[in-house]
């Protein structure tokens, strides 16, 4: 087998001679015939070593092993290539790039010579085969070095955007990469460049972007920009806290790492939002930086933001520091817990109405104390200006807020702003199974549930949204005792819920959104599967009587197909009331009661009541208990819960 490897090498090797040196500034023949042959010791000595099949190799072109023990890249651009076989072949690919590296030919989208427009295969070559400077002289790569002077890195930084439910694309967060400049500090980091990898979309319709999305029908890109725009898009536009990570990397790590983004410009990439996505790819830098980093390797049916995060701080030494910078909406709800209830009033009238400023009921509150208040103002008409439009009527009571607050000639007092969740990668893993015992309408059975993603609003909220829930592929399988029966019986494709709490400054409505197949009871078939759709809308008051709570209702929209329904179908409307509450930390409860009436199709009515429990015995263990009616029907249900 070797030997034929090492002939099939010989002759790509002579073909690429052909193309590829034949093209160099060397126009001697013996020149061409020492290069010939050196290309040719080259090739022979990297089969020797089997470069082609070591690891920093497959990272450097990204090979996976496929289906068949063979090698498939996950690079889609033809310019990332250097052979025709190169994306299936990683000796056909070695071979070319090492007789490009010869060649003056313009190679790969950014149309270089293979040394600048692939560095990091370059260095990592030249280091195994300890290159011969006179066989294979090396090239200038003005516009490359130009590039890594203007980025001046000293460290690393892996940032985290917590999630926004209103983007289907950023509900489970957003990851990028900062290159923090030599010299900078805390307050001028925002002026660092950021490495980003998201999907260019093509469509605006709902329905085609999640189909692309999810059958990798965008192409995914590497860009950089300055991280302040990140930062002003997440915490002034989607009210998005951000953590970041600073990593240990060596100078030489980071340089590799730059090498390897470079070349990224020549490709892009299928983009799934569930698998190849922006923090997939991310970690294939980290890799590229220290190979001896697993950090794609893991089996998993999806990669989530938070589990990266998760996966990056559990490497020994790799995390030196963890920063968290809170979002606007963050920093006005925690700095209005400064305030006294006098202070509050005069900070919503004074948001309201910037005249209230010159009263002498604010007046008359020491100096200091008015700054804060005017601060606090200030902050929330600018969330104003962003979540609302900047009117003039805004703009005005900012100028007024503005000049009171420099009339004051005191410094902002430095208050610490605690976060709303914790750090990602301190909350449980985000797959879930469980194993309940549990009754209906008086007949024992048996359950096991398992849900590959991610929260719902009864799951222990410690470094999770505590208002929300994103569920999907979550299902339950039930063994009836009397019926000697295994069935289905519920399986939610997704199923979304965003409970925000409406004050004075903040207004933003909840929602929510499910579909799947639930059991439900017919009289022609017991038990019947039938497929379910719903929407809601409405809004929450949150209160803090026994912990915290959070009293919500929601309008909905309900559609239902089986056959346990007249015509087979049915549809109508109706609403849930809800009271979602922590009475201690860890102790979830939430009490629902819903009714629906249908108008159309089998004409009939809903009413469900339903108490909830959550108990979390540790940060990957809860125990859960669930009385439900429906139909007339009693159920009961007790689940001990396991996170991974």
């Amino acid at each position: 087998m070797a030997t034929w490897t090492r002939l099939g090498a010989r002759i790509v090797c002579s073909l690429l001679i052909t193309a590829g040196i034949a093209q160099t500034r060397l126009a001697e023949p013996s020149d061409i015939v020492a290069q010939q042959a050196y290309l040719d010791e080259l090739v022979r000595r990297s089969i020797e070593k089997n470069l082609s099949g070591q690891r920093s190799w497959h990272l450097l072109l990204h090979y996976r092993k496929d289906l068949l023990r063979g090698f498939t890249s996950e690079a889609d651009g033809p310019g990332f290539f250097l052979s025709p076989e190169g994306r299936t072949n990683p000796q056909a690919e070695l071979a070319a790039t090492l007789a490009k590296f010869f060649s003056d030919e313009l190679v790969g989208t950014s149309q270089q010579q293979a040394q600048c427009a692939f560095p990091a295969r370059y260095r990592w070559l030249k280091n195994e085969l300890n290159f011969d400077g006179g066989l294979l002289p090396e090239r200038e790569c003005q516009r490359f070095r130009t590039w890594m002077e203007a980025f001046d890195a000293e460290s690393v930084t892996l940032i985290f955007a917590s999630a926004y439910m209103n983007n289907p694309s950023s509900m489970f967060g957003h990851t990028l990469l900062r290159i923090d400049q030599k010299g900078q500090t805390e307050g001028t980091r925002l002026l660092a460049y950021a490495i980003n990898f998201a999907a260019n979309v093509t469509t605006e319709d709902a329905i085609a972007f999640a189909v692309l999305g999810l059958t990798g029908g965008f192409e995914g890109y590497f860009s950089m920009f300055p991280y302040y725009l990140k930062v002003q898009e997440y915490s002034e536009m989607e009210n998005r806290d951000i953590w970041e990570y600073r990593l240990n990397f060596t100078p030489d790590q980071i340089e590799r790492m730059l090498m390897h983004a470079w070349e990224l410009g020549n490709t892009h990439f299928d983009y799934y939002f569930l698998t190849e996505n922006c923090s997939y790819h991310l970690l294939s830098l980290l890799e590229i930086a220290d190979p001896s980093l697993h950090l794609t390797d893991r089996p998993r049916l999806w990669v989530i933001p938070t589990e990266t995060v998760r996966w990056v701080a559990e490497q020994p030494g790799l995390v030196s520091e963890v920063i968290y910078r809170p979002s606007r909406s963050t920093q006005i709800r925690r700095k209005r817990e400064f305030l006294t209830e006098e202070e509050r009033s005069w900070l919503g009238q004074i948001r309201s109405r910037s005249e209230a400023v010159h009263e002498g009921g604010f007046v008359a509150l020491p100096a200091h104390r008015q700054a804060v208040v005017l601060d606090v103002a200030y902050d929330s008409l600018r969330y104003l200006a962003v979540s609302e439009g900047e009117t003039p009527e805004i703009q005005r009571n900012q100028r007024v807020v503005l000049e009171k607050r420099s009339s004051l000639k005191l410094p902002t007092e430095e208050q610490q702003i605690d976060p709303i969740t914790a750090p990602p990668e301190t909350g449980h893993g985000s797959a879930r199974a469980g194993i309940g015992i549990g009754w209906r309408a008086g007949e024992p059975f048996v359950e096991l549930a398992i849900r590959p993603a991610y929260h719902d609003l009864l799951d222990d909220a410690t470094a999770y949204a505590p208002d929300g829930q994103i569920e999907v592929l979550s299902a339950r399988v039930r063994r009836y005792a009397h019926r000697d029966q295994i069935r289905l019986e519920r399986l939610t494709l997704v199923s979304l819920v965003s409970l925000s709490p409406l004050d004075a400054f903040f207004k933003k409505p909840s929602w929510k959104a499910s579909a799947g197949l639930e059991t439900v009871p017919g009289d022609g078939c017991g038990l019947c599967s039938a497929y379910n759709l719903n929407m809601g809308a409405g809004g929450a008051i949150e209160g803090k009587v026994v912990g915290r709570e959070l009293l919500y209702a929601l309008a909905e929209l309900d559609f239902n197909y089986g056959e346990a329904y007249e015509k087979d179908y049915r549809i109508g409307g109706g609403g849930t009331v809800g009271l979602l509450a922590e009475p201690l930390r860890g102790w979830r409860v939430n009490l629902t009661a819903t009714y629906l009436n249908f108008l159309v199709g089998d004409r009939s009515d809903d009413l469900r009541a339903s108490l909830q429990q959550n108990v979390a015995l540790g940060k990957n263990l809860a125990l859960r208990l669930e009385l439900n009616r429906r139909d007339r029907q009693n159920e009961s249900v007790v689940t001990l819960n396991v996170y991974f």
